[in-house]
Protein backbone atom coordinates (compact mmCIF):
# COMPACT_ATOMS: atom_id res chain seq x y z
CA UNK A 1 0.00 0.00 0.00
CA UNK A 2 1.07 3.62 -0.47
CA UNK A 3 -0.40 7.06 0.01
CA UNK A 4 -0.27 10.06 -2.30
CA UNK A 5 3.16 10.87 -3.62
CA UNK A 6 4.25 13.43 -2.58
CA UNK A 7 2.46 13.12 0.76
CA UNK A 8 0.09 15.98 1.57
CA UNK A 9 1.14 18.55 4.14
CA UNK A 10 -1.10 17.60 7.07
CA UNK A 11 -0.36 20.79 9.00
CA UNK A 12 -1.13 23.29 6.24
CA UNK A 13 -3.98 21.45 4.59
CA UNK A 14 -7.18 23.53 4.76
CA UNK A 15 -9.44 20.59 3.99
CA UNK A 16 -8.79 17.25 5.61
CA UNK A 17 -10.41 14.48 3.60
CA UNK A 18 -9.38 11.17 2.06
CA UNK A 19 -11.21 9.96 -1.08
CA UNK A 20 -11.22 6.22 -1.76
CA UNK A 21 -12.72 4.29 -4.64
CA UNK A 22 -13.06 0.92 -6.39
CA UNK A 23 -12.21 1.29 -10.07
CA UNK A 24 -13.32 -1.16 -12.71
CA UNK A 25 -10.50 -2.57 -14.87
CA UNK A 26 -8.92 0.29 -16.82
CA UNK A 27 -10.21 -0.80 -20.21
CA UNK A 28 -12.30 1.24 -22.62
CA UNK A 29 -14.68 2.89 -22.12
CA UNK A 30 -13.96 2.80 -18.38
CA UNK A 31 -10.30 3.68 -18.82
CA UNK A 32 -11.39 7.05 -20.21
CA UNK A 33 -14.28 7.49 -17.77
CA UNK A 34 -12.20 6.69 -14.69
CA UNK A 35 -9.24 8.80 -15.78
CA UNK A 36 -11.61 11.73 -16.24
CA UNK A 37 -13.02 11.20 -12.75
CA UNK A 38 -9.72 10.75 -10.91
CA UNK A 39 -8.10 13.64 -12.79
CA UNK A 40 -10.96 15.91 -11.71
CA UNK A 41 -10.29 14.89 -8.09
CA UNK A 42 -6.62 15.77 -8.53
CA UNK A 43 -7.65 19.27 -9.63
CA UNK A 44 -9.71 19.95 -6.51
CA UNK A 45 -8.75 22.95 -4.43
CA UNK A 46 -7.83 22.41 -1.67
CA UNK A 47 -6.15 19.09 -2.45
CA UNK A 48 -7.56 15.79 -1.21
CA UNK A 49 -5.82 12.51 -0.51
CA UNK A 50 -6.85 9.82 -3.03
CA UNK A 51 -6.72 6.03 -2.59
CA UNK A 52 -7.45 3.56 -5.39
CA UNK A 53 -8.28 -0.08 -4.66
CA UNK A 54 -6.94 -2.68 -7.06
CA UNK A 55 -9.46 -3.99 -9.58
CA UNK A 56 -10.19 -7.63 -10.39
CA UNK A 57 -7.86 -7.64 -13.41
CA UNK A 58 -4.92 -5.88 -11.75
CA UNK A 59 -4.88 -2.79 -13.97
CA UNK A 60 -5.08 -0.14 -11.23
CA UNK A 61 -1.53 -0.29 -9.85
CA UNK A 62 0.10 1.25 -12.92
CA UNK A 63 -2.56 3.96 -13.16
CA UNK A 64 -2.10 4.84 -9.47
CA UNK A 65 1.67 5.21 -10.05
CA UNK A 66 1.12 7.22 -13.21
CA UNK A 67 -1.27 9.65 -11.52
CA UNK A 68 0.65 9.80 -8.23
CA UNK A 69 -2.20 8.71 -6.00
CA UNK A 70 -2.51 6.21 -3.16
CA UNK A 71 -2.98 2.52 -3.83
CA UNK A 72 -4.52 -0.42 -1.97
CA UNK A 73 -3.22 -3.60 -3.63
CA UNK A 74 -5.71 -6.17 -2.43
CA UNK A 75 -9.19 -6.41 -0.97
CA UNK A 76 -11.36 -9.43 -0.27
CA UNK A 77 -13.69 -10.52 -3.06
CA UNK A 78 -16.50 -12.93 -3.84
CA UNK A 79 -15.65 -16.19 -5.57
CA UNK A 80 -16.38 -14.30 -8.80
CA UNK A 81 -13.69 -11.71 -8.11
CA UNK A 82 -15.99 -8.82 -7.17
CA UNK A 83 -14.70 -6.68 -4.25
CA UNK A 84 -16.48 -6.71 -0.88
CA UNK A 85 -17.27 -3.30 0.56
CA UNK A 86 -16.50 -4.18 4.19
CA UNK A 87 -12.86 -4.91 3.35
CA UNK A 88 -12.67 -1.83 1.12
CA UNK A 89 -13.89 0.38 3.99
CA UNK A 90 -11.57 -1.34 6.48
CA UNK A 91 -8.37 -1.01 4.45
CA UNK A 92 -9.11 2.46 3.13
CA UNK A 93 -9.76 3.80 6.63
CA UNK A 94 -6.62 2.15 7.96
CA UNK A 95 -4.54 3.90 5.31
CA UNK A 96 -6.39 7.25 5.27
CA UNK A 97 -4.47 10.20 6.67
CA UNK A 98 -7.61 12.06 7.70
CA UNK A 99 -10.58 11.49 9.98
CA UNK A 100 -13.06 12.53 7.27
CA UNK A 101 -13.24 10.05 4.40
CA UNK A 102 -15.29 9.86 1.21
CA UNK A 103 -16.18 6.77 -0.79
CA UNK A 104 -16.83 7.94 -4.36
CA UNK A 105 -17.72 5.94 -7.44
CA UNK A 106 -14.95 6.09 -10.05
CA UNK A 107 -17.18 7.51 -12.78
CA UNK A 108 -17.92 10.72 -10.86
CA UNK A 109 -16.44 14.10 -11.81
CA UNK A 110 -16.01 16.54 -8.94
CA UNK A 111 -15.49 20.28 -8.91
CA UNK A 112 -14.59 22.69 -6.15
CA UNK A 113 -18.14 22.89 -4.80
CA UNK A 114 -17.53 19.39 -3.38
CA UNK A 115 -14.57 20.19 -1.05
CA UNK A 116 -16.24 23.50 -0.19
CA UNK A 117 -19.36 21.64 0.95
CA UNK A 118 -17.34 19.10 2.95
CA UNK A 119 -15.46 21.92 4.67
CA UNK A 120 -18.75 23.66 5.49
CA UNK A 121 -20.27 20.49 6.94
CA UNK A 122 -17.12 19.78 8.98
CA UNK A 123 -17.41 23.27 10.47
CA UNK A 124 -21.17 23.10 11.09
CA UNK A 125 -20.90 19.66 12.70
CA UNK A 126 -17.92 20.71 14.83
CA UNK A 127 -16.12 17.37 14.27
CA UNK A 128 -19.18 15.34 15.29
CA UNK A 129 -20.16 12.32 13.15
CA UNK A 130 -22.19 12.94 9.99
CA UNK A 131 -23.01 11.33 6.65
CA UNK A 132 -23.00 13.68 3.66
CA UNK A 133 -24.62 12.36 0.47
CA UNK A 134 -26.32 13.85 -2.57
CA UNK A 135 -27.95 13.29 -5.95
CA UNK A 136 -25.85 13.05 -9.08
CA UNK A 137 -26.20 14.73 -12.46
CA UNK A 138 -26.05 12.36 -15.44
CA UNK A 139 -24.09 13.60 -18.46
CA UNK A 140 -22.70 11.84 -21.52
CA UNK A 141 -18.98 12.62 -21.90
CA UNK A 142 -17.52 10.69 -24.81
CA UNK A 143 -13.93 11.92 -24.78
CA UNK A 144 -10.92 12.30 -22.53
CA UNK A 145 -11.15 15.69 -20.83
CA UNK A 146 -8.35 18.21 -21.37
CA UNK A 147 -7.65 19.36 -17.83
CA UNK A 148 -6.02 22.67 -18.78
CA UNK A 149 -4.38 24.72 -16.05
CA UNK A 150 -6.63 27.70 -16.80
CA UNK A 151 -9.64 25.65 -15.72
CA UNK A 152 -11.54 26.03 -19.00
CA UNK A 153 -12.60 22.38 -18.69
CA UNK A 154 -14.87 23.35 -15.81
CA UNK A 155 -16.82 25.95 -17.78
CA UNK A 156 -17.15 23.54 -20.74
CA UNK A 157 -18.60 20.80 -18.52
CA UNK A 158 -20.92 23.22 -16.75
CA UNK A 159 -22.20 24.49 -20.10
CA UNK A 160 -22.83 20.93 -21.31
CA UNK A 161 -24.52 20.13 -18.02
CA UNK A 162 -26.97 23.00 -18.46
CA UNK A 163 -27.72 21.90 -22.02
CA UNK A 164 -28.05 18.13 -21.65
CA UNK A 165 -27.46 17.08 -18.04
CA UNK A 166 -30.17 15.31 -16.06
CA UNK A 167 -30.60 15.33 -12.28
CA UNK A 168 -30.94 11.72 -11.10
CA UNK A 169 -33.66 10.60 -8.73
CA UNK A 170 -33.37 10.39 -4.96
CA UNK A 171 -31.69 6.99 -5.24
CA UNK A 172 -28.78 8.39 -7.26
CA UNK A 173 -26.19 8.53 -4.47
CA UNK A 174 -22.64 8.07 -5.75
CA UNK A 175 -20.62 9.51 -2.86
CA UNK A 176 -20.62 9.08 0.91
CA UNK A 177 -18.66 11.42 3.18
CA UNK A 178 -18.37 10.41 6.82
CA UNK A 179 -16.13 10.36 9.86
CA UNK A 180 -13.70 7.48 10.04
CA UNK A 181 -14.85 4.37 11.94
CA UNK A 182 -18.47 5.51 12.27
CA UNK A 183 -19.95 3.49 9.39
CA UNK A 184 -18.70 -0.06 8.88
CA UNK A 185 -20.89 -1.99 6.43
CA UNK A 186 -21.11 -5.79 6.28
CA UNK A 187 -19.83 -7.75 3.28
CA UNK A 188 -21.90 -6.15 0.54
CA UNK A 189 -20.74 -6.85 -3.01
CA UNK A 190 -19.40 -3.68 -4.65
CA UNK A 191 -21.44 -2.42 -7.59
CA UNK A 192 -24.61 -4.27 -6.63
CA UNK A 193 -27.75 -2.62 -5.16
CA UNK A 194 -28.16 -2.10 -1.42
CA UNK A 195 -24.96 -0.45 -0.17
CA UNK A 196 -25.95 3.21 -0.40
CA UNK A 197 -29.42 2.74 1.09
CA UNK A 198 -27.96 0.64 3.93
CA UNK A 199 -25.43 3.40 4.76
CA UNK A 200 -28.25 5.94 5.06
CA UNK A 201 -30.20 3.50 7.25
CA UNK A 202 -27.19 2.77 9.47
CA UNK A 203 -26.42 6.44 9.96
CA UNK A 204 -30.03 7.14 10.93
CA UNK A 205 -30.03 4.10 13.25
CA UNK A 206 -26.96 5.49 15.02
CA UNK A 207 -28.63 8.94 15.15
CA UNK A 208 -25.88 10.32 12.91
CA UNK A 209 -27.22 13.30 10.91
CA UNK A 210 -27.66 12.49 7.22
CA UNK A 211 -27.00 15.63 5.17
CA UNK A 212 -28.31 15.90 1.61
CA UNK A 213 -25.84 18.23 -0.11
CA UNK A 214 -27.62 18.24 -3.49
CA UNK A 215 -28.48 21.98 -3.34
CA UNK A 216 -24.79 22.82 -2.82
CA UNK A 217 -22.90 20.17 -4.84
CA UNK A 218 -23.19 19.12 -8.47
CA UNK A 219 -21.43 15.81 -8.89
CA UNK A 220 -21.34 14.62 -12.50
CA UNK A 221 -21.92 11.00 -13.39
CA UNK A 222 -20.48 10.09 -16.79
CA UNK A 223 -23.27 8.09 -18.41
CA UNK A 224 -22.32 4.59 -19.54
CA UNK A 225 -23.73 1.10 -19.97
CA UNK A 226 -23.50 -1.60 -17.30
CA UNK A 227 -21.84 -4.70 -18.81
CA UNK A 228 -21.61 -6.46 -15.44
CA UNK A 229 -25.39 -6.80 -15.33
CA UNK A 230 -25.20 -9.26 -18.22
CA UNK A 231 -22.87 -11.60 -16.33
CA UNK A 232 -24.32 -14.82 -14.93
CA UNK A 233 -23.24 -14.09 -11.37
CA UNK A 234 -24.66 -10.53 -11.20
CA UNK A 235 -28.03 -11.86 -10.02
CA UNK A 236 -26.38 -14.05 -7.38
CA UNK A 237 -24.41 -11.14 -5.94
CA UNK A 238 -27.45 -8.86 -6.10
CA UNK A 239 -29.48 -11.33 -4.03
CA UNK A 240 -26.67 -11.52 -1.46
CA UNK A 241 -26.80 -7.76 -1.03
CA UNK A 242 -30.57 -7.85 -0.70
CA UNK A 243 -30.30 -10.49 1.99
CA UNK A 244 -27.69 -8.46 3.89
CA UNK A 245 -29.72 -5.26 3.75
CA UNK A 246 -32.83 -7.06 4.99
CA UNK A 247 -36.43 -6.08 4.44
CA UNK A 248 -36.36 -2.79 6.31
CA UNK A 249 -32.72 -1.59 6.41
CA UNK A 250 -33.02 0.52 3.29
CA UNK A 251 -33.40 4.31 3.24
CA UNK A 252 -32.84 6.95 0.56
CA UNK A 253 -32.28 10.68 0.37
CA UNK A 254 -35.96 11.08 1.24
CA UNK A 255 -34.87 10.12 4.75
CA UNK A 256 -32.08 12.71 5.08
CA UNK A 257 -32.30 14.77 8.25
CA UNK A 258 -30.92 18.00 6.75
CA UNK A 259 -30.26 19.79 3.48
CA UNK A 260 -27.06 21.75 2.92
CA UNK A 261 -27.90 24.99 1.17
CA UNK A 262 -26.32 28.43 1.26
CA UNK A 263 -23.70 27.22 3.78
CA UNK A 264 -26.25 26.21 6.37
CA UNK A 265 -28.27 23.17 7.36
CA UNK A 266 -32.01 23.41 6.74
CA UNK A 267 -34.99 21.13 7.20
CA UNK A 268 -36.08 19.16 4.11
CA UNK A 269 -39.22 20.45 2.35
CA UNK A 270 -42.62 18.80 2.66
CA UNK A 271 -43.21 15.84 2.56
CA UNK A 272 -39.58 14.90 3.23
CA UNK A 273 -39.63 16.79 6.53
CA UNK A 274 -42.29 14.32 7.68
CA UNK A 275 -40.78 11.22 6.08
CA UNK A 276 -37.39 11.54 7.78
CA UNK A 277 -39.09 11.70 11.18
CA UNK A 278 -40.91 8.40 10.69
CA UNK A 279 -38.19 6.58 8.71
CA UNK A 280 -37.27 4.21 11.53
CA UNK A 281 -40.81 3.48 12.67
CA UNK A 282 -41.52 -0.20 12.14
CA UNK A 283 -45.04 0.44 10.83
CA UNK A 284 -43.71 2.87 8.22
CA UNK A 285 -40.99 0.41 7.17
CA UNK A 286 -43.55 -2.38 6.76
CA UNK A 287 -45.73 -0.12 4.60
CA UNK A 288 -42.79 0.80 2.36
CA UNK A 289 -41.71 -2.82 2.05
CA UNK A 290 -45.24 -3.83 1.10
CA UNK A 291 -45.38 -1.06 -1.49
CA UNK A 292 -42.06 -2.16 -3.04
CA UNK A 293 -43.17 -5.80 -3.10
CA UNK A 294 -46.48 -4.98 -4.78
CA UNK A 295 -44.76 -2.78 -7.33
CA UNK A 296 -42.38 -5.62 -8.20
CA UNK A 297 -45.21 -8.11 -8.56
CA UNK A 298 -47.27 -5.76 -10.75
CA UNK A 299 -44.26 -4.98 -12.99
CA UNK A 300 -43.70 -8.70 -13.58
CA UNK A 301 -47.36 -9.25 -14.44
CA UNK A 302 -47.48 -6.32 -16.84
Amino acid sequence: MWRNSPKLDLLNQELMITIFTNPRPFKEPFDRIQRNAISSWLHLDPKCEILLCEDEEGTTKNVAKELGVGYIPEVKTTEFGTPLINDVFKKAQELASYDTVAQINTDIILMNDFPAAVKTVQSLMNNKPFLMVGRRWDLLISELIDFDEQGNWKSIIQKNLLQSGTLHGLSGMDYWVFQKETLNPPGFVVGRPGIDTWLVYEARRQQIPVIDATPSVKIIHQSHNYPNQAKDYFGIEKKRNQKLSGKFQSLSLRDATFLLEKNRLTQPPFPRNIIHKVSLWKTWQVLLFTKRTLRTIISKIL
